[in-house]
């Protein structure tokens, strides 16, 4: 565990950290994804109206060390419907850390920071989704509760899955 890191509401101003490191933390699978969906995957990291999106729309969170950002994640409160998400629950989005960083309760942390925080809004319902190469993540998630409940889609070439966890 980092012990020394700071968890706040991120700003516009850390875009370019945040921008940083999702290419680093989701840059790690690239030679799974193949160049092609990673290109698509980077063009989305990368993308103005996605990152406009996110801030208008969510609760930053990330985890500092000083003036670096270790990890981040967006939780959508309910009435922000996307793609999978019906519009009664809440969802987290872009859940990163730097691989850095990595292995040391961080991506814990920040899941249960917005697993708290939609249970203190008053939400049901938290969800989240994630893919096959993302076997970290799907073990923090089923430990902290979250029930794989639909395969999606596929996207950038790989497999995913829906996971809930119910806050009533």
């Amino acid at each position: 565990m980092v012990n020394n890191l700071i968890y706040r509401t991120a700003t516009s101003a850390d875009k370019p950290q945040l921008i940083e490191l999702g290419l680093l933390a989701y840059g790690q699978f690239k030679d799974q994804l193949g160049f092609d969906n990673w290109e698509e995957m980077r063009q989305s990291i990368i993308s103005e109206a996605n990152w406009y999106w996110m801030f208008a729309k969510s609760i930053p969170i990330v985890a500092v060390d000083g003036d670096r950002i270790a990890g981040m994640a967006f939780l959508f409160l309910s009435g922000n419907p996307w793609q999978v998400y019906p519009a009664h629950w809440s969802y987290i989005r872009f859940v990163g850390v730097h691989p850095d960083y990595e292995g040391r309760g961080i991506g814990t942390k920040l899941t249960n920071w917005c697993i708290e925080k939609a249970k203190e809004e008053g939400e049901k319902t938290i969800a989240l989704h994630t893919s096959e190469l993302m076997l970290g993540a799907q073990h923090i998630y089923k430990g902290l509760g979250f029930k794989q409940i639909e395969k999606l889609p596929d996207r950038f070439g790989i497999s995913y899955w829906l996971f809930r966890l119910d806050l009533a």
